[in-house]
């Protein structure tokens, strides 16, 4: 018996281990969003008098619409969709601006030099390693001067601006390797500097403005200091309004709908990486290439 023949049998018995071991890791980690989409379709004596890992006797989706519209929050049962509402006009505007101008970062300290750049450059990386807690005494004192403390355009600047650091670093980094010769040409052609960056740089930033956008959205989706911090009673985002639904949850704990306002409030992430996870690794590993 020749020594290929050998090794397939060894080859298949390794391949099935890693198999098993990816399996076992998959469930491992699976498992805390099976417990909570199982028992929010659970009655509350179903939870009470059962297990947590089996499933409904009584399938029940009276606890999501709770947890969506009638749970107490607070003072008022409003439940979770006002909030669900104020994160995505804080997200998607804080998300967009901070990719915008992370792409023209980028643009400038790799295609446009200048004296000090890698200064600025450091400065910028520094900023996505200071700790927010360090940050909020001074956050607070600027919103408190423009009036913008405890309102949605407060919450917006301070995602903005937090995430510029991030956004930078993907791009500049993506755009490093980018030719050159091309902008040079551009130039020489008479293009400016937005028609450069919106004919030549923008259509092949697809891979890093996902990448971009994916870890922003979840980054600021699920934030929750900046939300406790600077939110006011018309601005509270989601993630805050689902640690005062458990909290302000008073004599019977309605775990059920605890486990819905949780899946609900996770969903938006959950759903943006399962239509755009592929494109996600695909733009990292461009830009680890690229830069």
């Amino acid at each position: 018996m020749s020594h290929s023949e050998n090794a397939a049998p060894s080859n298949k018995l390794v391949r099935a281990l890693i198999y098993t071991v990816l399996i076992f890791f998959v469930i491992y980690y699976l498992l805390p969003l099976y417990v909570m989409l199982v028992n929010s379709v659970k009655t509350l004596e179903d939870i009470r008098t059962g297990n947590l890992m089996a499933l409904p006797k009584l399938l029940t989706f009276q606890p999501w619409r709770d947890a969506w519209s009638n749970a107490q929050i607070g003072v008022e049962a409003t439940g979770l969709k006002p909030y669900f509402a104020n994160s995505l006009m804080i997200v998607v505007p804080a998300v967009a601006l901070s990719t915008i101008t992370g792409a023209l970062n980028g643009y400038v300290l790799t295609k446009y030099r200048f004296p000090g750049a890698d200064i600025v450059f450091g400065m910028l990386l520094l900023s996505c390693f200071i700790p927010f807690q360090i940050v909020l005494i001074p956050a607070a004192r600027i919103l408190g001067l423009i009036g913008w403390s405890g309102t949605i355009q407060g919450l917006i600047l301070i995602h903005f601006v937090y995430g510029i650091g991030f956004s930078t670093l993907f791009f500049r980094n993506y755009y490093a390797a980018f030719p050159t010769e091309l902008i040079r040409a551009a130039q020489i052609d008479g293009a400016s500097f937005f028609q450069i960056f919106r004919r030549i740089l923008l259509p092949s930033s697809g891979p890093i403005i996902v990448v971009t956008v994916i870890w922003q959205f979840t980054n600021q989706w699920n934030d929750f200091l900046f939300g406790a911090s600077f939110s006011g009673y018309t601005s509270t985002p989601i993630t805050v309004a689902l640690n005062n639904l458990v909290n302000s949850s008073t004599g019977v704990k309605e775990y059920n709908v605890h486990f819905a306002g949780a899946v609900l409030a996770a969903l938006p992430t959950l759903i943006v990486y399962i239509v755009s996870g592929r494109y996600f690794v695909r733009g990292l590993m461009a830009g680890a290439v690229k830069g």
